[in-house]
């Protein structure tokens, strides 16, 4: 099963990020939906010279991006960055987009529920014609309740995506299922083949290993279910502000980080890190999933 990894947890030059994932043997990268933060030629180059693929990209859902947001412009706006996403995307070769519909954080409703989902259907089916154009495939993600008060679950995903169009995914995360659903396992059988991708972080959000998670179970259950896609690395470290912390995290950080990514990996519970502290992270995510079975 491949590895790829986010690198939104660490945002800095995309030749780093390119370089550990192919020294610690990752298979490729799920690049953060920044897309003018990125010249695609340039990430294409990079990407072919060290043999590692762009799986896809996910949408960071910052103030302002909102599919359901009571604001029209506000909703045209959100439509027309997922679409520049998929650009990205297809730019350079990549299979899938993850999507949130709603800003990450906001969980206080704007309008009644069926105003929300009408305007959700509405602006995931622009989506979902420029995505079908640019031959990427959509998978919606749920996150848990503390992130977002619309989609928690498998089900209520796969229902979004039925109402969109039936070539409409789903994406599931380790971390949201473990919390929001009644079996975790079952929600991936449930899945099923409507499954576009599948994001890695314990049930902590630590790198896998680091908490209670069965991965070989996990990943022996992504099997039964047909899922032949990526395994995503996403694991959220918090930033430890006790004498008990680990001393490389005050190390200089040497990222790029705007204040608005800055923002978001702090809302996440998590700060920037040094790069031997991440790197240390990153491979034993990769050393814990290849002895799982990955």
């Amino acid at each position: 099963m491949r590895v790829v990894m986010h690198n939104w947890m660490r945002p800095e030059p995309i030749e780093v990020t390119i370089k550990r994932l192919k020294s610690l043997g990752y298979d490729g990268i799920q690049i953060m939906g920044e897309p003018r933060k990125y010249d695609v030629k340039e990430v294409r180059k990079l990407l072919k010279d060290n043999k590692l693929e762009c799986w896809g990209a996910v949408t960071i859902m910052v103030k302002g991006r909102d599919l359901i947001h009571a604001d029209p412009y506000y909703r045209e706006m959100s439509q027309t960055y997922v679409k520049e996403c998929i650009d990205l995307v297809a730019g350079l070769g990549g299979n899938i987009i993850t999507v949130v519909p709603s800003e990450v954080g906001k969980v206080v409703a704007m309008a009644d529920a069926d105003t929300e989902w009408a305007w959700a259907v509405e602006g995931l089916k622009v989506i979902a014609d420029h995505a079908r154009k640019k031959k990427v495939k959509i998978g919606l993600e749920p996150l848990n309740r503390f992130e977002t008060n619309f989609l928690n679950r498998h089900d209520q995903a796969l229902a979004l995506a039925d109402a969109v169009g039936e070539d409409v995914g789903v994406c599931l995360d380790a971390f949201h299922i473990n919390i929001e659903e009644a079996d975790m396992y079952d929600a991936i059988l449930k899945t099923g083949k409507r499954l576009v991708d599948f994001h890695v972080a314990d049930n902590n959000r630590r790198p896998p290993g680091q908490g209670s998670i069965d991965w070989k179970k996990i990943i022996n259950t992504l099997k039964k279910a047909g899922y032949d896609g990526a395994m995503t690395v996403e694991f959220v470290v918090p930033f430890d502000r006790s004498p008990l912390r680990e001393k490389a995290q005050d190390s200089d950080a040497g990222t790029s980080a705007t204040d608005a990514e800055l923002k978001f990996i702090r809302d996440h519970g998590s700060d920037l890190m040094s790069d031997a502290l991440y790197t240390r992270h990153c491979e034993n995510t990769i050393k814990h999933l290849r002895k799982s079975g990955a």
